[in-house]
């Protein structure tokens, strides 16, 4: 295992969590929780937190994230609130000019001293934006990583240069200003796996967030990313996400991931694959005939400190991951534990590798 393995944890500030069901526990959309949940999170020695943006839920029995609150103005709250941990917030570039984007994650990193990062989503998912009028559905995935990438140029350009003036395919800016300039500029991470996402991946985020089948095919894309940063002159760290559920003993940590199951919002889950682009009669099928194991919305682990702790070894190492964005489904009960008793034989192992 890489000794510079980092660990962090995907905040919960849509309502739910990341469990889509009515029989596991149910974070609130709420900032109090969210900060203590941070709070937690340095204090067990992680590296990072992270939050989503997101403006439209799934309904069903659970209302599953039909409320969220807002990922950039929460973090600055949660920078405040925290000294070490680095605060990366999410912004959709289809919805904020990027003179006002440059402003506010210069505004984070000054609160943050130093820490703060951008997480760039591109709003690939029609409901959010239908709803604001801000949908296209002329617009291809090609033309929205070619917005983002025009973007992100112009996001860079206002952090360092005294003016721009810019008429794209996109965007005009006609002698924009954005003072002061950040001391260092945030982080950027970016998710995707698509070709079109690796290839904006390795030439503008620090992070790239990569999801696959199997650990062998993460293993590939966490290669490609590297060599195509590579190829670009720059260095980018490769991360996937996990859900944990850890107890005393491996059967005890089984048997609440039964139970999670057994509450699965089937409706919740039919409306999230449909809002994907799957057709409505499908999603329902699929999700009609789910196994309990969809309750959870990422890759999971259950089992004794040991055991979570081997699991994730082996997907680090297995994947040729430089690190892991890690959901909880109890996050107030199960990050102390991850603290005390997962993550020093986390630490231990690289130290001994």
């Amino acid at each position: 295992m890489n000794q510079s393995t980092e660990y962090g944890v995907f905040l919960p500030n849509a309502a739910g969590g990341w469990m889509i069901s009515s029989t596991a526990p149910y974070p609130p959309a709420d900032y109090d929780y969210n900060r203590e949940v941070a709070v937690l999170a340095e204090d067990a020695g992680l590296d990072f937190v992270m939050a989503m943006a997101k403006w439209r839920g799934f309904g069903g029995a659970t209302d599953h994230w039909g409320e969220t609150i807002e990922s950039m103005t929460m973090m600055a709250g949660i920078a405040e609130a925290t000294s070490r941990v680095r605060i990366w917030a999410t912004v959709h570039a289809n919805m904020q000019n990027p003179a006002f984007a440059a402003k506010v994650f210069t505004t984070l990193q000054q609160i943050a001293g130093g820490r703060a990062g951008m997480n760039i989503v591109n709003g690939a998912y029609a409901d959010e934006f239908e709803q604001m009028g801000l949908w296209d559905p002329s617009v291809t995935k090609a033309e929205r990583y070619r917005m983002t990438t025009e973007w992100t140029e112009l996001v860079l350009r206002l952090w360092s240069e005294d003016s721009v003036t810019h008429a794209g395919e996109f965007f005009t800016l006609n002698d924009c200003v954005s003072k002061p300039h950040p001391s260092t500029r945030p982080t950027i991470i970016s998710a995707g796996t698509s070709e079109e996402g690796r290839a904006f991946q390795a030439r503008y985020a620090d992070g790239a967030f990569l999801g696959a089948e199997s650990l062998d095919d993460m293993r590939v894309l966490a290669a490609d990313v590297h060599e195509r940063a590579i190829a670009e002159g720059r260095s980018v760290k490769a991360y996937s996400m996990l859900t944990v559920v850890v107890d005393e003993t491996d059967a005890a940590a089984e048997a609440r991931a039964v139970e999670y199951g057994r509450g699965l919002d089937r409706e919740a889950l039919a409306n999230m694959r449909r809002s994907w682009g799957i057709p409505a009669d499908r999603a329902l099928a699929w999700a009609e005939g789910a196994s309990g194991e969809q309750a959870f919305q990422t890759a999971y682990v259950t089992g004794s400190p040991e055991t979570v702790a081997a699991h994730i070894r082996s997907v680090v190492d297995t994947a040729g991951l430089d690190g892991l964005m890690l959901i909880f489904p109890d996050y107030l009960a199960d990050l102390p534990v991850f603290g005390e008793r997962v993550l020093p034989l986390l630490r231990e192992a690289e130290a001994d590798a």
